[in-house]
């Protein structure tokens, strides 16, 4: 990984290199963890408890070309647990309240449809679309993430391809809005 000596020192204790990782990757993590929760405040609740749990565990990693892919780990499992404990889908909020009154609409309620109809998915599903289109990781890192052999993986997106596109279509066939 790019930040290998950083990961180093940070491992070692060194809280400054711990800082400089966490702010070269904030932006990546704030955006998944938005993907997963949809709402501003939720993603930073995350975010924040992510940061908490990777310092004061930091230690535990023992390669550093994966420490993201163990970051990522700590925040998608703190995404479900802050899902669990709401236990209801969660709208973007920001897109239902500030779309803009041009022939933009349609490509809002295509993000919102597709937004929503990831959120149906299941656990497993949401994470590879998430990984593999929102944060552009190839499969043998999604894998590692998930813990999950790479056949498995590519299962895995293959099967959310196909429920998206059947959660979709059904949306726009019956003549819904997905958040309606």
């Amino acid at each position: 990984m790019k930040h290998s000596p950083l990961v180093k020192k940070a491992i070692n204790g060194d809280e400054a290199a711990f800082e400089t990782l966490i702010k070269k990757e904030s932006e990546k993590l704030y955006k998944t963890a938005f993907l997963y929760v949809k709402n501003k405040e939720d993603a930073l609740d995350v975010l924040q408890e992510t940061i908490y749990k990777a310092f004061i565990s930091i230690n535990q990693v023992k390669k550093p070309e994966y420490f993201y892919t163990w970051l990522t780990k700590i925040l998608i499992r703190t995404a479900y647990e802050l899902l669990r404990k709401r236990k209801k889908v969660i709208y973007d909020e920001n897109l239902i309240h500030h779309k803009p009154e041009t022939e933009g609409n349609q490509d809002v309620e295509a993000k919102m449809d597709l937004l929503n109809a990831i959120s149906q998915l299941s656990e497993q599903y949401q994470t590879v679309i998430i990984l593999f289109y929102y944060q552009d990781l190839p499969i043998h890192q999604i894998a590692e993430t998930m813990g999950k052999p790479e056949n498995t993986v590519k299962t895995y997106l293959r099967r959310a391809k196909k429920e998206l596109k059947h959660y979709i279509e059904g949306v726009h066939h019956c003549g819904q809005r997905a958040l309606s």
